[in-house]
């Protein structure tokens, strides 16, 4: 099964042109490196409406299975990946978010100001990751054994049931 991944960044100096992205870049690698598929990427600014309106286009479309984040997750008043997602999701899906800042904390004590939240919208994973590339890549290697099983349901895959 190969996932189909969509990658927003978030950053207002990436989106205009200020700092070359390299978050999404590398979470591009990596997930080619597993055998998934990177179907878009976009740089988007810190805009919490263009971010809402992008993850509902992005969900709907049913192109992506899973749609990750990287960037404006933190504590500055420009991080709005968090709002903007939840205000898009039907249904949260705490534990990978739990389980990327459990991990990040035996690496760092920043992992504790990570507001990153993950959840459902119809049929596709949204995950807000960190903007660092390593942080980002750290985090989705977190939680990448689970995606193909969380994909497989969200899917209503017969295969699901043998896959745990």
């Amino acid at each position: 099964m190969t996932i189909r991944f969509g990658i927003l960044t978030l950053s207002d100096r990436s989106a205009r042109g200020e700092r070359e992205d390299a978050s999404g870049p590398a979470l591009a690698s990596f997930l080619r490196a597993e055998n998934c598929s990177v179907i878009k990427q976009q740089i988007l600014p810190d805009d919490e409406t263009v971010i809402r309106e992008t993850l509902l286009q992005w969900s709907e479309r049913g192109d992506v299975d899973v749609i990750l984040t990287t960037g404006s997750t933190g504590f500055a008043l420009r991080d709005v990946a968090p709002e903007a997602t939840r205000a898009v999701i039907q249904r949260e899906a705490p534990g990978l978010a739990e389980a990327m800042r459990m991990e990040s904390l035996k690496k760092t004590p920043h992992a504790m100001l990570s507001r990153a939240i993950a959840g459902i919208r119809g049929r596709t994973l949204i995950v807000n990751l960190p903007g660092s590339p390593k942080g980002a890549v750290e985090n989705l290697q977190t939680i990448f054994p689970v995606l193909p099983h969380a994909v497989q349901l969200l899917n209503d895959d017969p295969a699901s049931e043998t896959s745990h």
